[in-house]
């Protein structure tokens, strides 16, 4: 009961003197929260566009692996294998590979037609920036696509030249206005008229992304309507049933298709696996370095702050001494002049945390808005805040409390 009663007087003591000294206290309370604020805002802002960054890659088909056109040969490597002409991945080789690749998984043969397309519906346009990609009955699973209205193609009309084409949600909203159901409708692409089939959810345009602004149409389809136009490379796209597997199925790809492309043992390959877990844990691995970095800085500004603190309150017990006469006169003990000291401190060092930790997250929460993150709150770094406050109101407190509690208590009561 006395240990508490003690206890709760120096809190007492504690809380007037931060009283006493207000505009010195809330100067003290910004400069650990300024501190705070940079260490919890800048990682609540990193934690958010990593969520942001692994939800995109997840819809873009983080699962999936593209065989695609090999851009360039890299100099040196490869040991003893031949270099190869750079060389397109033809229509027939693609067919080739979905035919032969027998691994449980989802396989999608598409090219991309054109990026400057126009398309029309009535007196609407679209400027001339619409993609088009002939794709097959596959594209829709393997690119994590879903439908908003409308349905998808099937393996015959992706094999036929039939006039079919799903839509982008923005090319819907630009030339189909009020609540008219797009499906069905007859608009132009290109040179070319087709039947709207179906109508794709919002994607957004992060990390590149073509802003829903995109036809697909059936790969036969663009073989015909688009030909002439370049020599198209195809890609192929595999989605293994079961997301384990893939790097099992990227060197099962890799062998089939480099005997479709008829490599010997000592041939480089002429393609490359493009995937999208690896961009995404490149990104990822971009944004790591960014956060150690954001730490040490938001470390910097704590240790600067602590120093603050720890100056303000030498001045305190300066300003204090013959109060701490007095009190030793009428018989505190070292220990509890020492204690009362280190409340203050940490007092002050939590209510400047607390207010780090808010002005941090609504930061930190406004920076991920503007990248298009979501709302979080980083509860690791929340508790690291408090505890790191408690540390440097500890460390800062503890010299000017220990010279408070060794002050002699005559020489304190004659200061002037």
């Amino acid at each position: 009961m006395k240990i508490g009663r003690l206890f709760s007087e120096n809190i007492k003591i504690a809380l007037v003197s931060i009283r006493t000294n207000l505009l010195r206290t809330i100067l003290t309370v910004l400069i650990i929260a300024f501190g705070i604020t940079a260490l919890v805002g800048i990682l609540t802002a990193v934690e958010s566009i990593k969520n942001s960054i692994s939800s995109e890659f997840s819809n873009m088909g983080a699962n999936t692996f593209t065989l695609v056109k090999m851009r360039r040969h890299v100099k040196g490597g490869g040991g003893n294998r031949r270099k190869q002409d750079i060389k397109n991945i033809s229509f027939n080789d693609a067919m080739q590979f979905k035919e032969a690749f027998n691994f449980p998984a989802k396989v999608s043969v598409n090219c991309e037609a054109t990026g400057v397309a126009t398309c029309k519906y009535k007196s609407e346009k679209t400027n001339p920036n619409i993609e088009v990609t002939g794709v097959d009955e596959n594209y829709l699973a393997v690119s994590n696509y879903e439908l908003a209205r409308g349905r998808n193609f099937t393996q015959q009309e992706a094999q036929s030249n039939v006039p079919f084409v799903i839509i982008g949600s923005a090319i819907a909203s630009e030339l189909f206005t009020g609540n008219e159901n797009p499906v069905g409708k007859k608009i132009q692409v290109g040179n070319a008229t087709y039947s709207v089939l179906g109508v794709l959810k919002s994607q957004g345009t992060s990390f590149g992304g073509t802003g829903d602004k995109f036809c697909l149409i059936p790969i036969s389809n663009m073989r015909k309507t688009f030909a002439g136009y370049y020599d198209y490379s195809y890609r192929i796209t595999i989605m293994p049933l079961d997301p384990d597997d893939l790097e099992l199925a990227k060197n099962e790809a890799e062998g089939i298709f480099r005997r479709i492309r008829r490599l010997t043992l000592y041939d480089e390959n002429d393609f490359r696996i493009r995937s999208a877990d690896r961009v995404s844990n490149m990104m990822l691995e971009n944004i790591s370095v960014v956060t150690i970095g954001a730490t040490i800085i938001g470390l910097i500004t704590l240790i600067g702050a602590g120093i603050g603190l720890m100056n303000i309150m030498l001045v305190s017990v300066a300003e204090r001494t013959r109060e701490i006469g007095v009190r030793k006169a009428l018989g505190a003990k070292a220990s509890t002049i020492k204690q009362q000291f280190l409340f203050e401190s940490v007092f002050i060092g939590q209510l400047g945390g607390v207010l780090g930790i808010v002005f941090g997250i609504l930061a930190g929460n406004g920076v991920a808005l503007i990248t298009g993150g979501g709302f979080i709150v980083p509860w690791g770094w929340v508790i690291s805040g408090v505890l790191l406050c408690f540390v440097v109101g500890v460390v800062s407190g503890y010299f000017p409390a220990v010279k408070a509690s060794r002050l002699d208590a005559i020489e304190a009561l004659r200061y002037e």
